[in-house]
Parts: C-alpha cells; sequence; structure tokens
C-alpha cells in the first residue's frame, strides 16, 4: 500500500511539474533558459525527464519543442511553415521629394526628369521615382522629340483610384488649395514656362 501511494505522488509530482514547465515555455516570449525553468519548478531534478517528455509530446504536432542553446521554445513545425505565411501590406509615408515629384508630374504631365527636376530646385534621386512606379502611381509616357528624346512621366489609374478622382481634371486647383489652407493665401506661385 505504501508503495503504491508513493507511485501515485511521484505521477503527480511528474505530471505537475510538467504542466509548470509546459506553461512556462508556452507563455514566454522570448526562448526560456534551463535556469529560469529550474527556478519555477518544484522538482528539479525532473527537469530534463519533463523536457524529453514535452519534446515526444510536440514532436507529431504543428507545434514542436525546440531547444536553442540552453533555452527551450515552442515554434511551429518546420514541415507546416509554407502553410502560415501571411503577407500583411504595410503603409508607408511617402517622403517630402515623393510627395512633391508626385505633385508636379499630377498637375504638369506629361513630364520629364530634368523639367521636374527644375520644378522642384533640386536633383531628383532614382529611388523617388522608383517608389512612386513600385506604387503604381506614375507611369512612362511617351518620350519627348527633343534632343535626347526623354521619358516622360504621367499618373496612373491606380493613383486616380486611390485619391477618389475620376480624372486628371478632377485635382484640386490653386483657389481649392488656397481655401483649404494648404497654400498660403498671399503667397505667389509662379509657373514655369518650359523651352524645348
Amino acid at each position: 500500500m505504501l508503495n503504491l501511494n508513493k507511485k501515485k505522488d511521484e505521477e503527480f509530482d511528474f505530471n505537475l511539474n510538467k504542466k509548470i514547465v509546459e506553461a512556462l515555455i508556452f507563455s514566454s516570449q522570448e526562448p526560456i533558459t534551463l535556469t529560469e525553468l529550474r527556478k519555477s519548478i518544484i522538482n528539479k531534478d525532473l527537469l530534463n525527464e519533463i523536457l524529453v517528455s514535452l519534446e515526444k509530446k510536440y514532436s507529431s504536432s504543428g507545434i514542436n519543442l525546440f531547444k536553442v542553446n540552453d533555452s527551450y521554445a515552442f515554434r511551429t513545425s518546420p514541415d507546416l511553415c509554407e502553410y502560415l505565411n501571411i503577407e500583411k501590406i504595410i503603409p508607408k509615408k511617402l517622403s517630402r521629394a515623393a510627395t512633391e515629384t508626385l505633385a508636379i508630374i499630377a498637375y504638369h504631365q506629361p513630364i520629364t526628369r530634368s523639367e521636374i527636376e527644375n520644378i522642384r530646385g533640386v536633383s531628383l534621386s532614382k529611388g523617388t521615382l522608383d517608389l512612386l512606379l513600385e506604387l503604381n502611381w506614375i507611369q512612362p509616357g511617351e518620350r519627348k522629340t527633343t534632343p535626347g528624346n526623354p521619358l516622360t512621366w504621367l499618373t496612373s489609374n491606380n493613383f486616380l483610384d486611390h485619391f477618389g478622382l475620376k480624372n486628371i481634371t478632377d485635382l484640386p486647383g490653386l483657389d481649392d488649395l488656397k481655401d483649404t489652407g494648404l497654400l498660403e493665401k498671399n503667397k505667389i506661385i509662379f509657373k514655369d514656362n518650359f523651352v524645348e
């Protein structure tokens, strides 16, 4: 009778410690070290046996127990990774240069790169146009019949759709922009005339 009770106590002790270790590993954001696990369980001598038991328990499930140096963590089973990839669109704020370039293209299209640079007063980095192309807000237009045949840029249908415009003539005019406070009412804006 005494031997049977002792066996039940040992089994209870093992199961309780196993649950504690399992919960600690599961709830930890980072892999949890053996030292941390030892601090939290009642019977420290059972730790290695518990870890082997947990590794066996989870070996055929969607979650596996992984050892990372002297730490442990639950991770997705490697054979399921391809099914769990999630693509997420993360909106990025446009840089000031990209915003200015987009506005210039929208209001002056078709326009060449050098004309954009003349209006902005600074060189245009290649990355700015690449970003706008990647967003599919601009598209290449026809080449100008001037020396070098420079490529022109236009806004795309995606640009119109994103900004809720039916066509390019729906862009706000100078008076509309002043009324909304985007432009100072006293500021004078000169439109550059390009000589081809």
